[in-house]
């Protein structure tokens, strides 16, 4: 499907921890566009599941929780029920409750509009596990991310330290390797590339490399 009424989009998925936000964020700040990520989402909602006790098996009413999220994004903050949740967000707890509850069909359908009401003009750089495959099938570029999990497992680590965030670095890679697991082969959304998406290893890349990749392939989708 390609609908050129609609505002453009950049696709960035991949496994946890291969960069795709930042390489987004850096994307969507050179162009001038928006951006979704599309994990904070299901952060927000693990993170809402985890304040109101609901059991993390109760697929019912963590789809319902997810449809009412009280979200608001003010610049850097990410605000839940008008609380700053920023720093909370990235904390292993609410990633290994995202990365379980991620498989509930019903709340990927309770989070579907919500991600495609992100797409705006002049456009929308979208990172996530199934931007290219499911939410925005039509984007004009389609980037799948990836990186060894070793190096994905030191970069988490330190971005949490940096934070002031406490991290076990065996702990941290176990964990990787579960959500690959999980998100590789669930029955519905599972991460995959999509057929047309380029293929980028940032395993021995910077960001500015990274970034440079996807904005020549960018400009050569418009050439």
């Amino acid at each position: 499907m390609n609908n050129t009424s609609l505002p453009p989009v950049i696709a960035i998925d991949g496994p946890s921890a291969s960069g795709k936000g930042t390489l987004a964020a850096i994307v969507a700040k050179t162009l001038g566009w928006h951006q979704l990520d599309s994990g904070m989402l299901y952060r927000l909602s693990a993170l809402a599941v985890l304040k109101k006790n609901i059991q993390s098996d109760n697929e019912a009413e963590i789809a319902k929780v997810a449809r009412n999220l009280n979200v608001c994004f003010v610049g850097q903050q990410v605000l839940l029920d008008n609380d700053d949740v920023s720093d909370v967000l990235r904390t292993e707890e609410v990633g290994a409750l995202a990365s379980r509850i991620a498989a509930y069909p019903l709340l990927r359908q309770a989070l579907f509009e919500r991600q495609l009401a992100f797409r705006k003009a002049p456009g929308l750089v979208a990172d996530g596990r199934d931007m290219g495959t499911v939410i925005f099938p039509d984007a004009k570029l389609k980037i799948f991310l990836i990186a060894d999990v070793n190096e994905r497992a030191q970069r988490r680590y330190k971005q949490l330290i940096e934070k002031g965030i406490s991290a076990n670095l065996v702990s941290l890679l176990d964990d990787l390797k579960a959500r690959d697991e999980r998100d590789m082969h669930r029955s519905h959304a599972p991460l995959v590339p999509a057929k047309d998406a380029i293929i980028i290893d940032s395993s021995t890349l910077s960001i500015e490399e990274s970034v440079a990749k996807v904005l020549a392939y960018w400009s050569a989708v418009n050439a």
